[in-house]
């Protein structure tokens, strides 16, 4: 039971309405995350215009999928790891074994690794890394608009554990439990 209302479509706020309404027409549905943010309307734009602007980005959506599933895991949050699991397998097509992976903050794809290890690392220092960790990235082969795009994935999807974590939305997505949070 989420600590705050999830709305009915019907209950959101007027100036949500409009911006639910493209949610569903995007995905078929509104799932429960986007309800409980349209309790601010003001907050509900914000982050589909970050998460639309970042989704027309450098990063394609499977590294991003695996960017948001490392973070979850290491944040605890068991709404956002089971959307993202669904997400990854059902529309990025990555498979368990690279799931897994994701989740423990690596990737069984070289270039991809770099990326989610990075991202991890942003977690668990709150943004305090080092020279060595940008240049791991760019060895890589990303570009300086790929790592601050990186950097803008961990941001929204810090923001979207933060809110579920804190508000106990409830999981409309096949569950997945994290195992522990950093």
């Amino acid at each position: 039971m989420s600590r705050i209302p999830t709305p009915t479509l019907e209950e959101t706020p007027g100036a949500a309405q409009p911006l639910l309404a493209g949610v569903k027409k995007q995905l078929g549905t509104v799932p429960n995350l986007f309800r409980i943010i349209a309790n601010s309307p003001a907050a509900l734009e914000a982050y589909l215009a970050f998460s639309g602007a970042l989704g027309k980005g450098a990063l394609p959506a499977p590294t991003r999928e695996r960017i948001a599933l490392a973070v979850a895991e290491l944040n605890g949050c068991d709404y956002c790891l089971s959307a993202h699991t669904y997400l990854a397998s059902n529309l990025a097509k990555l498979d368990d074994a690279e799931i897994a992976a994701n989740r423990n903050g690596a990737s069984n794809d070289v270039t991809a690794a770099a990326a989610v290890r990075f991202a991890a690392k942003l977690v668990r220092e709150r943004g305090h890394v080092g020279d060595i960790d940008i240049d791991a990235v760019k060895r890589a082969g990303y570009s300086n608009a790929e790592l601050v795009e990186i950097i803008a994935h961990v941001a929204l999807n810090v923001f979207t554990n933060t809110i579920n974590v804190a508000f106990g939305t409830e999981i409309d997505f096949p569950r997945v439990a994290a195992r522990k949070a950093a």
